[in-house]
């Protein structure tokens, strides 16, 4: 079977290919590795976690400002920290 590149870089998958996974829905991911010369393909699932990993990179939020926002969270009423 053959798959075109576009000039895009976009590649799709023949329908025969996706259909020999033998899943009722062809995955969105897949995680891609290149060995001796050859690419291969290996269906991914993207879970919540990396969904969410994903939007808060895109957003530009680092690991330090959701510390901050969580502390400021854990904060009493008071500014002084504690428990709600």
């Amino acid at each position: 079977m053959l798959a075109k590149l576009t000039t895009k870089n976009q590649l799709t998958l023949p329908k025969r290919v996706l259909d020999a996974l033998g899943v009722p829905a062809a995955p969105a991911y897949f995680q891609v590795e290149v060995e001796e010369g050859k690419i291969i393909l290996t269906p991914a699932r993207i879970g919540a976690a990396d969904a969410v990993r994903r939007k808060l990179a895109d957003l530009g939020i680092a690991d330090a400002d959701i510390a901050d926002a969580v502390a400021w969270a854990r904060q009493s009423p008071e500014g002084e920290p504690g428990e709600h």
